[in-house]
């Protein structure tokens, strides 16, 4: 009697933790899209290179490097104008010779949803990248 109530706490339990929803989804999309503008994919560059040319561009628009996680690939930088924007870059190694790059926003709490923020700092990181791969400083 006792190990069938054992038994029966246990599924109850394991039942208590299950979900409908996969972790991470959001109803409206917005977070999919989110990522999608914060997001690009590179297939010339290793991960060194590319967090160097993040470096770089990062210091083109303004910013200054808080921290530089190499093993981690997280580079975060600050930016004092009119407001402060703190920036965030993760790049990510995908197979031998592809890359990931995220860069995530703020001013202050609150997130940039804004995509021409994203496009503005991905279409500088690809001339970085172009500049690095064929060795011109």
């Amino acid at each position: 009697m006792i190990r069938k109530s054992i038994l029966l706490f246990g599924f109850l339990c394991l039942a208590g933790c299950a979900t409908t929803t996969p972790v991470g989804v959001s109803g409206s999309g917005a977070t999919l899209k989110a990522r999608q503008i914060q997001t690009r994919q590179y297939d010339t560059l290793d991960k060194a290179l590319t967090m160097r040319s993040v470096v770089a561009t990062l210091q083109d628009l303004g910013f200054t490097i808080d921290e530089a996680e190499a093993e981690l690939g997280t580079i975060t930088a600050t930016r004092y104008h009119e407001y402060t924007m703190r920036m965030t870059v993760t790049v990510v190694q995908r197979g031998d010779e592809r890359v990931s790059v995220r860069a995530n926003s703020r001013i202050g709490e609150n997130p940039v949803t804004d995509a021409a923020t994203y496009q503005d700092f991905f279409v500088t990181l690809d001339k970085a990248m172009f500049l690095t791969l064929h060795g011109v400083d």
